[in-house]
């Protein structure tokens, strides 16, 4: 196997700490914004040609997705951890042996989830209380992109790779492809074709499956700089390797899906008020989604750096990149609260012309609010967290964060104090805080200097 070659890995473990994290930041920041603007799109050129329906069979159908998401979300951030901290160590060989079993097994996984969940389809609009008014574009959206998933899977498992070693700009190419033609597709499909909801869901995967196909050209034509051949033999499943990834992956996938599961409870139990606080969940979301993308990117690059200074053994850096994450976080927090509270009503009109919807919408504002700042500490432990591949604690953030607080103060909300759906989403943005708990007392101990 060749030797990868400097082009391809940046090196974090030297140099001015919040220079090297805000350069490596921000293209991860941009990609994914566009991730999440076409996501938005969706929603309203179904909002606005569709109605309060389509809106709710996108937001129903969205959260299932991203369920489905949770082994790619976890498998592929184990994997850029396992990446970042052999570049830190030097071991090229061992970076080579993680890309392949990170291939093989998550698109083989990728085909295998996407085959139970289609034969499942029914009971899972069931369990989701789906409003018999929208249950028609549900299914439609949810198959649709129970197709992709192979493609979604692929796109992370690469930008994982690029990730690890470093590169953060080559990911956003990739995903500016996906965002501009999606927006071509909606507006295409839904607008002009009157494909209704399948016409979103289609443009999603079209985009999604284009944006792969040229990160793996991209791949294979630069595969002698890498040192990744793409010969069949690269692609079996190294045993080491696999148990390296199984065990930091698994925890980090627990983690996701029990967030999403959490979040698919809360949907559950929001649909049973009926089709407006259906789509007004949807809003809630995409909303989240937007702040969401600054905790994603901050912690994607701050747990490479932290995994790549760990490898290093140069622990003096990694309290001075949790630092910058936290205030750039925090931040862009306080600029996402003083555009929500003044202009809320011009916000969620973007997403619809539904009066009913618009008309109980402001109870929004406060829950997108906390979440804005939980959003900003979260990406503060997960950089630890994620970077210095403590599996064990991931397991218990995900349970903690994902099940137990999650659902049980939105329980208690909702249910106990009979605050209702506002309650559901109250909860949600409380629980959000755990892991920065949980994160500072893993930081205190001193711990993870031994990983």
């Amino acid at each position: 196997m060749a030797k990868a070659s400097s082009s391809m890995v940046t090196d974090l473990t030297g140099g001015n700490v919040a220079k090297l994290l805000l350069k490596f930041a921000f293209p991860l920041f941009v990609s994914n914004a566009l991730q999440a603007i076409y996501n938005i799109v969706d929603m309203i050129v179904v909002g606005q040609y569709i109605g309060g329906a389509g809106m709710s069979a996108v937001s129903i159908g969205g959260d299932i997705l991203h369920l489905l998401t949770f082994v790619a979300m976890g498998f592929s951030s184990a994997g850029q951890v396992l990446v970042a901290q052999d570049v830190g160590r030097r071991k090229m060989d061992s970076v080579q042996k993680t890309i392949g079993t990170m291939f093989t097994f998550l698109l083989s996984t990728s085909v295998l989830i996407a085959l139970i969940c289609f034969f499942i389809r029914h009971p899972m609009l069931s369990w989701l209380n789906t409003p018999a008014e929208s249950y028609a574009f549900t299914m439609d959206y949810t198959v649709v992109c129970m197709i992709g998933l192979p493609f979604i899977y692929g796109y992370n498992i690469i930008s994982a790779i690029l990730r690890g070693m470093g590169d953060s700009r080559r990911p956003f190419v990739f995903i500016a492809i996906a965002a501009v033609l999606n927006i071509i597709l909606d507006l295409l499909f839904v607008a002009a074709f009157d494909m209704k909801v399948m016409g979103a869901a289609l443009a999603t995967v079209i985009s999604q499956a284009v944006s792969f196909t040229v990160a793996l050209i991209y791949l294979y034509q630069h595969k002698e700089s890498f040192g990744f051949d793409f010969k069949r033999s690269s692609f079996k499943m190294d045993k080491e390797a696999l148990k390296k990834l199984v065990a930091l992956g698994v925890p980090m996938a627990i983690q996701s899906a029990a967030i999403n599961l959490s979040k698919i409870v809360l949907t559950s139990w929001i649909n049973m008020s009926g089709m407006v606080y259906s789509a007004l969940s949807g809003i809630y979301n995409k909303v989240n989604m937007m702040i969401g993308i600054v905790s994603q990117s901050f912690t994607t690059a701050g747990s490479t750096m932290v995994g790549q200074n760990l490898g290093a053994k140069k622990y003096e850096r990694v309290p001075k990149v949790m630092a910058t994450v936290g205030i750039c976080g925090t931040l862009i927090a306080v600029l996402c609260t003083i555009a929500l509270a003044f202009f809320s009503e011009t916000i969620f009109a973007m997403f619809t012309s539904d009066q009913e919807v618009l008309a109980v919408a402001s109870i929004l504002v406060v829950p997108a609010i906390l979440n804005f700042f939980g959003s900003a500490t979260r990406s503060i432990s997960f950089s630890l967290i994620n970077g210095s591949g403590n599996t064990k604690l991931n397991f218990a953030v995900a349970i903690i964060d994902g099940m137990i607080s999650r659902v049980g103060i939105a329980a208690l909300l909702g249910f106990g104090v009979g605050m209702g759906c506002q309650g559901f989403w109250y909860g949600d943005a409380l629980a959000g805080f755990m892991p920065f708990v949980i994160g500072m007392c893993y930081f205190i101990s001193g711990k993870w200097r031994n990983r």
